[in-house]
């Protein structure tokens, strides 16, 4: 059976140890929407798939990462989870669960090789203006775009620049005593 995220793990990480002699830094940014539904109504099948997705998925990619980063004692992993893996959502139980579960797995893998040079994190992205949120009409609709934007205290959708400038600050050398954080990304949602 074809496994994508196993696939991934072996093209990428396999191919930069064979290229460059080594995996300094990994973003497994793992995710796919999920069915939105009350918990006692959503299908086994659906639950299944999301959680393999965006949660053994992660597991597989930071299986093969921490393995080599433990070997040359030294990397940075940072896993790519959500707000709802700090906090509940309404009729979104597979999806909270399986990212409440990349934060779990995040703190319990920076625990593990922490003193061999491998740090790992998490960022907890709110509503970023991606593909996934354009599918669901949240960008291109005007007034959900702006129901949206307005559950945010700054008052817009984030952008995936910015994450990618919060992960890359993850794997650099400016954030050698950060291991274990989930990093809130959220333009305040949370904090309300």
């Amino acid at each position: 059976m074809f496994n994508f995220a196993e696939q991934v793990a072996l093209v990428t990480g396999g191919a930069a140890v064979q290229q460059y002699g080594r995996l300094d830094c990994a973003f497994n940014n793992a995710g796919i929407e999920s069915v939105q539904a009350p918990v006692d109504n959503l299908a086994p099948d659906a639950w299944r798939r999301t959680v393999d997705s965006n949660l053994t998925g992660v597991y597989r990619c930071l299986h093969f990462e921490a393995r080599v980063m433990r070997e040359q004692r030294h990397g940075a992993i940072v896993n790519c989870a959500s707000i709802p893996g700090v906090v509940g959502f309404a009729n979104s139980s597979a999806y909270t669960a399986a990212k409440h579960g990349v934060v779990g797995l995040t703190r319990t893998a920076a625990i593990e090789p922490g003193k061999e040079g491998v740090r790992v994190n998490a960022v907890c992205p709110a509503s970023i203006h991606t593909p996934m949120l354009k599918r669901a009409g949240l960008t291109t609709d005007p007034v959900m775009r702006a129901t949206m934007e307005a559950l945010h205290p700054v008052g817009r959708l984030g952008q995936r620049h910015e994450v990618a400038d919060a992960v890359l600050w993850l794997c650099s050398s400016q954030s050698t005593f950060v291991t274990g954080h989930a990093l809130l990304f959220d333009g305040g949602y949370v904090a309300q």
